[in-house]
């Protein structure tokens, strides 16, 4: 996570308070306890127990500015326009183990989560089943008072955050796939080509205020390009926007 990143105005979290329960209980685990949990290093568990203990008097950043992961990298929120980061504002949710559902510029601190961590607070569930039922029904609602379209941009890990298959009976998603080329020239998706594009591609959302999904094919980045044809094992879907490098 970016930290020091002082951008205001800032909006409250939807779930601040089953945020602030979480990171409480998150606060009395001691540091090897937290590697396990994490599955992270020692260093890295010690930085986070010490994240969770501050967690009230955290400096707090933007959810959109707070992220520095291949996605997020090619977004470039720091360089969205003010009127882009209008839009964001009321068109775009990110999603997060701990906070749940985001706005752009919901205040967070920092933190790390899996959503395989299991907590008293979650019932003994995983993370991603404890959200579940709180998160369904906003996401579909907030989508049908939007064009009921959904540009799902999100690795496919935060879809358990959701009644998935509820989602896509209820509201139409469209889920792009990036194929890049390997080392033989044969197409096929590879993890930090298409987390850069998804990046890439929220940024062209924003920044054109895009509202029709065939305004999609425009979209082009590091050599990336709208191709309806696609390779023989992309997925053949009216819902789905294929690119290729």
């Amino acid at each position: 996570m970016n930290e020091g990143c002082s951008v205001k105005p800032l909006s409250v979290p939807m779930f601040q308070h089953v945020a602030d329960v979480l990171a409480a209980e998150m606060a009395q685990v001691d540091a090897t306890e937290m590697a396990q949990m994490l599955g992270c290093s020692l260093p890295l568990a010690m930085e986070n127990c010490e994240r969770y203990r501050a967690w009230g008097i955290a400096e707090k950043m933007p959810a959109i500015m707070a992220y520095n992961g291949q996605a997020y990298k090619h977004l470039k929120a720091a360089t969205l326009s003010p009127e882009a980061l209008d839009y964001a504002g009321s068109h775009l949710w990110i999603t997060c183990f701990l906070y749940g559902l985001l706005r752009p510029m919901d205040a967070i601190a920092p933190y790390r989560m899996e959503h395989t961590v299991v907590l008293e607070a979650t019932g003994d569930r995983p993370m991603n089943q404890f959200w579940r039922d709180r998160l369904t029904d906003v996401l579909i609602h907030s989508v049908k008072a939007d064009d009921g379209i959904l540009l799902h941009l999100s690795t496919t890990e935060y879809e358990h955050l959701f009644d998935w298959k509820r989602v896509k009976r209820e509201v139409t998603v469209i889920k792009p796939v990036f194929y890049a080329r390997n080392k033989r020239g044969d197409l096929q998706v590879q993890a930090v080509w298409a987390k850069a594009c998804r990046g890439a591609m929220v940024r062209f959302v924003l920044e054109n205020r895009i509202t029709d999904p065939e305004m999609l094919t425009a979209f082009t980045h590091e050599g990336f390009f709208y191709n309806p044809e696609g390779p023989a094992v992309a997925p053949k879907s009216a819902t789905r926007f294929i690119f290729t490098q």
